[in-house]
């Protein structure tokens, strides 16, 4: 997968980025991006230890 480099319109928008968990799912959102979203399941998920 290819990381997304397009900047965010709008000037000194403050952005952010949310997780949730949803139906033993991990959800990440970015907020200021319409449709920039990911999701995997849960057992599929690192946890912070372990990716650092």
């Amino acid at each position: 997968m290819e990381p997304n480099t397009a900047s965010a319109s709008g000037g000194d928008v403050e952005c952010e980025v949310m997780a949730a968990i949803d139906d033993q799912r991990l959800v990440i959102a970015d907020l200021c991006r319409d449709g920039a979203w990911l999701a995997l399941p849960l057992s599929q998920a690192l946890s912070l230890e372990a990716s650092r």
